[in-house]
């Protein structure tokens, strides 16, 4: 390849997707502005993980650039044009609970940037594949009505419905529900990616993320599950969960797992595809599952306080059938369990400021 160029490269995904490409690509063109610190505060900053991408390697190249600036973008594209082989598009307010605090910047940065970028492609690479982060929000809390059963330390789907075995499809409706904001902004920019791929023929994917999760993740508060909870762990923090009794269920997919993901779409794309991604069947787990391995791992007893109300638009249950990628790119296999990536966050945490 010999370009490729990463939005929110400074994150968890974009990071490691910047890692993963710049040993395949001659040039990684990285586009960060570290929002995340906006969002979330100074712990969230992901300037510690841009100066470890800018000294490792070379052929990284970073522009403190706002996807909202469309006259930026275009210097971007325009320096690099048809050279850009691949963009993957990560940036994004993450948070469904922030989203209700900045309304109007959640929507400019996750829709109106989506399209920002979309347009750019088509305009100097339309060659180019454009992989989409989007998200299981965008099902909104539809995934609440499905028959669920209360078991000792989780929530589980009925055994006798489709769901059991694999978990959520992808015709699951994103109509007809609470989405949150954030959940709707993503709406905007995933039906926008999908309709660059129909309308105008272009290469692009969409990867509705579970929890994505890994060692490099700045987690907080409000974004971050697996990481803030083992950062409250080791820093013996106050951590609260929110509703459900502390049962409700989530997929963790390692950042190396889906960054995979997107190289098996990279070499075989199609034209907007949609695609469940999360950790399934072999990656999940509830908050009290959770708390019990990071209390293990840790060996620090947690200070939990259990909140009797839950987040908008949260889920309850959500486990992701990958069974569509799977078919259509069966060489691709997920290979880090949710212990073993808890692990990985915890041994990094001891060695970087946190």
């Amino acid at each position: 390849m010999r370009t490729v160029l990463i939005t929110g490269s400074g994150g968890l995904i974009g990071g490691t997707a910047t890692r993963y490409f710049s040993n395949l690509a001659n040039c990684v063109v990285g586009i960060d502005n570290d929002m995340r610190r906006v969002f979330f505060g100074e712990e969230a900053s992901t300037s510690w993980h841009v100066r470890q991408l800018q000294e490792e390697m070379p052929n990284y190249m970073h522009h403190n650039t706002d996807i909202r600036d469309r006259e930026a973008l275009e210097r971007i594209f325009m320096e690099h044009g048809k050279d850009i082989d691949l963009v993957i598009h990560t940036a994004a307010q993450p948070s469904h609970d922030k989203a209700a605090q900045i309304p109007f910047l959640d929507f400019e940065v996750n829709a109106n940037g989506t399209l920002n970028l979309l347009e750019m492609t088509r305009q100097h690479c339309p060659e180019a594949v454009f992989i989409f982060t989007s998200t299981n929000k965008v099902y909104g809390d539809a995934p609440n009505n499905l028959p669920l059963a209360e078991l000792e330390t989780r929530w589980e789907v009925a055994q006798d419905h489709p769901y059991y075995e694999h978990g959520i499809d992808e015709h699951l409706t994103i109509d007809q529900s609470k989405h949150s904001l954030f959940g709707a902004s993503k709406v905007a920019a995933d039906i926008m990616v999908q309709e660059y791929g129909r309308y105008f023929g272009m290469k692009t994917g969409i990867f509705r993320g579970g929890c994505l999760t890994g060692p490099k993740h700045s987690g907080t508060q409000l974004h971050g599950f697996l990481s803030y909870l083992m950062k409250c762990a080791l820093d013996k923090r106050p951590y609260t969960i929110f509703g459900y009794k502390g049962k409700q269920v989530r997929d963790n997919i390692h950042s190396d797992d889906l960054v995979a993901m997107f190289d098996a779409f990279r070499k075989n794309p199609r034209e907007a595809a949609v695609y469940n991604a999360g950790g399934g069947r072999f990656a999940n787990c509830s908050m009290l599952e959770a708390i019990g391995m990071c209390e293990r791992i840790t060996g620090n007893k947690m200070n939990i306080t259990l909140s009797d109300t839950n987040r908008i638009g949260d889920h309850i249950w959500y486990v992701s059938d990958l069974s569509r990628f799977k078919t259509d790119y069966p060489d691709w296999h997920p290979q880090y369990g949710i212990e073993e990536t808890l692990i990985q966050i915890f041994e990094e945490f001891r060695k970087r400021p946190h």
